[in-house]
Order: C-alpha cells, then sequence, then structure tokens
C-alpha cells in the first residue's frame, strides 16, 4: 500500500513543482510589492491628497514630470520611472498603485500591491520638527501614519484570504528610502550640517521601529535602503557654493562633508539593520546601498552630464527649461534624479554588488526580467 500511494503522489508532487517553478518565473520572486517612503518612492499619493485641496497645484505635479515615459504627470518626482518602478519589472509585476486613489482592497490579489509612500515625508513625526523650529513646506505624514495606514488597510485583504501571512511572506516590503527629508527640511531651514548630525539615531530609531512593527505584523521580506550622496544633490550644491568651509571632492565635484554625514547615517542604519536581524532570525532584512550605487554616475560626471539647476526656478514652473535629452543626465530638479540614473540604480541593486545580503541570493538574475538599455548593472 506504501508503494502504490508513493507511485500516484510521486507525479502529483512534480506536477506541483513544475506549476510552482512556472508561476516563479511568471511573476517574479514574489508576488507584490508593499511600500514606504517618500519622494524617491511615491507613485502618486501626495497628488492624490492634494488633488480636492483648493490650493495651487505643487510643481511636482505639472510638466514636464513624467514626460519621458508616462508622458503625464503622475505625482513621481522624476522625468518617468522610479526605482520602485524598475523592481517592479524585474519581478514581473504591475507597477505599484498608491494608496490613495486605488481599490486598495484588490491591489494584493492583482499582485499590484501598494505603495504608502509619499513626497516630502518623514521618519520622524512631525511635533520632532515643531518643537525645533522645522517646517515641512509638503506634508506632515511621517513614517509612523504610513505603517498605520498599512494596518488599517490589512484586515481588509486578509477578509479575502484563507491565511492573510502567506499574502504578506510572498510580498516584498520597501521600507524606504526614508528619512533623507528628515535632514532635507533641516538645512533648508538654516540647521547647521553639525545640528542636524544629532538627529541620526532617532531617525534610525524610527525606520527600525517601523521594520519591527512590520515583521511583527508578518512581512518576511524588507528591502531597506539607505541614503543617496546628497553631497552631490545639484541643490545642495548650489546652496553652499561659495561658502568656504565646505570642500568638495576632486574627483566628483561633490561636497565632502554632506557625503560624510550620509555615510555616518547609513552606517548607523546598517548597525541596527544587524542587531534587527538577530531579533528576527525569520526574515530577510536586505540593505539597499543607494549611496554606493549612485556615486558611480556622480563619479563619471562627463557620462552622465553636469547639472543644470536654477533654484530661483521650480521644475515645472511655466519660465522653467528642461534639458532636450534629460536621461543623458543623473540631475532632473535639483533633488531628484532622472529615470536614466534611477535605471542604473535599480539594476545596481538587483543584478549587482549593491545589496547587503545580495539580492539575488533570494531572487536569482535568472528570474528577474532584464531591464531594456542596460546591458550590465552599469
Amino acid at each position: 500500500m506504501a508503494n502504490s500511494s508513493s507511485a500516484i503522489n510521486t507525479p502529483f508532487f512534480i506536477i506541483l513543482l513544475l506549476l510552482w517553478s512556472c508561476t516563479l518565473h511568471v511573476r517574479g520572486c514574489y508576488t507584490s510589492i508593499i511600500s514606504f517612503g517618500d519622494s524617491l518612492t511615491d507613485t502618486g499619493n501626495l497628488k492624490q491628497l492634494t488633488s480636492g485641496l483648493n490650493q495651487k497645484p505643487l510643481n511636482f505635479f505639472l510638466p514636464p514630470y513624467g514626460e519621458s515615459f508616462f508622458h503625464e504627470p503622475t505625482g513621481r518626482c522624476s522625468n518617468g520611472r522610479l526605482i520602485i518602478d524598475f523592481i517592479a519589472e524585474s519581478l514581473n509585476l504591475s507597477y505599484v498603485r498608491p494608496f490613495y486613489g486605488g481599490n486598495d482592497s484588490q491591489m494584493m490579489e492583482l499582485g499590484q500591491g501598494v505603495n504608502y509612500a509619499v513626497v516630502g515625508a518623514t521618519a520622524l513625526d512631525s511635533s520632532f520638527f515643531e518643537a525645533r523650529g522645522i517646517h515641512n513646506p509638503t506634508t506632515n505624514t511621517s513614517l509612523g501614519y504610513q505603517v498605520e495606514w498599512f494596518k488599517q488597510w490589512l484586515p481588509s485583504i486578509c477578509a479575502n484570504v484563507s491565511d492573510c501571512s502567506l499574502v504578506l511572506a510572498s510580498s516584498l516590503s520597501i521600507v524606504g528610502e526614508i528619512g533623507g527629508n528628515d535632514y532635507n527640511h533641516a538645512l533648508a531651514g538654516g540647521k547647521s550640517i553639525d545640528e542636524v548630525e544629532a538627529y541620526v539615531p532617532f531617525v534610525v530609531e524610527a525606520i527600525i521601529s517601523a521594520i519591527n512593527e512590520l515583521i511583527e505584523l508578518g512581512v518576511k521580506t524588507l528591502l531597506v535602503p539607505g541614503n543617496l550622496p546628497i553631497g552631490c544633490s545639484a541643490e545642495y550644491l548650489t546652496m553652499y557654493n561659495g561658502v568656504d568651509k565646505m570642500e568638495h571632492d576632486n574627483l566628483t565635484g561633490c561636497l565632502t562633508q554632506l557625503n560624510k554625514f550620509t555615510e555616518y547615517y547609513n552606517e548607523l542604519l546598517v548597525t541596527e539593520l544587524n542587531k534587527t536581524r538577530h531579533l528576527h532570525p525569520g526574515a530577510n532584512i536586505i540593505y539597499a546601498d543607494y549611496y554606493n550605487a549612485a556615486m558611480q554616475f556622480f563619479q563619471s560626471p562627463n557620462k552622465y552630464g553636469a547639472f543644470h539647476y536654477n533654484d530661483s526656478i521650480a521644475c515645472g514652473d511655466p519660465s522653467s527649461t528642461v534639458c532636450a535629452q534629460p536621461d543623458t543626465y543623473a540631475n532632473w530638479d535639483g533633488l531628484h534624479l532622472t529615470e536614466s540614473a534611477y535605471k542604473v540604480i535599480s539594476k545596481s541593486l538587483l543584478q549587482g554588488p549593491f545589496t547587503v545580503p545580495q539580492f539575488k541570493s533570494f531572487c536569482p538574475r535568472t528570474i528577474l526580467k532584464e531591464m531594456d538599455g542596460l546591458s550590465s548593472y552599469m
């Protein structure tokens, strides 16, 4: 009887395995993406949140934003796709819809995931900045708010599946980039770099707290980006132009002190992520090294173009001008990057060495969809 049962079940098991393998190849390594963050990740939440308000549209929602791919402004802070869009493409998933303005109760079932990122969002709550006289001109949304939105939404999807933990376990959660605005708003408000450096432990603590909460809710795989080299940002290069104490790197022309600040933040984030891995051995926590992935093109300014930036005229203003070929540049609007730059970063993360552990250890390159126009991660 045992032999007979084995003879019947073995082919059935092989068929199931083949079906699972085919599904994995078609859909990628994950069935959906759950995302949190700021303008580097927002696919339209702030646009939806402000659409009903009687106010002048923010420049992010006006042309030429979106011109190179979507051919209209979508709420993304670029001329086209963002890193999250390229990740979705590589995983054979649909673009991740913003939480606001979509039919969120069906997103996970449709493999579209859900995006809670908001332009201008901070890791810390607004009360932290108000106590220090810092104004956020865009939103009072923090990472804590976004996690609360996720918790409020979770029962609606759990009601439609037999085991909600399986949905979360098969999803990729992207936590960030978040934290950059905690420093951007403060520096733009006149705070010194030394003062803003004191915020770093609080920012990292807020991110780690959110990660712990997501893991406790059932999330299994988290991609956690560090910050970009802000010393290479056209906005900061303009802001600190002529300031004697701000040294420039001889190779890149970037601001040395600001990049060292970013390195300090990223190092502390990595240290705390390592501690979190020990606390949650069943979770996959992947650090995404945005800093060094981006430094590839900042170290090749002749290849990726100099910045063309005027801090007195915002991108989207009728009097602003756009480069004839924006995707031959890395910089888009002073603070954000072009679709081309985001594509380089994305491929460097998914198929290159700029994640710890490497992303391909969780999702082999043979399963990832090749990104058009890039024969290698650089």
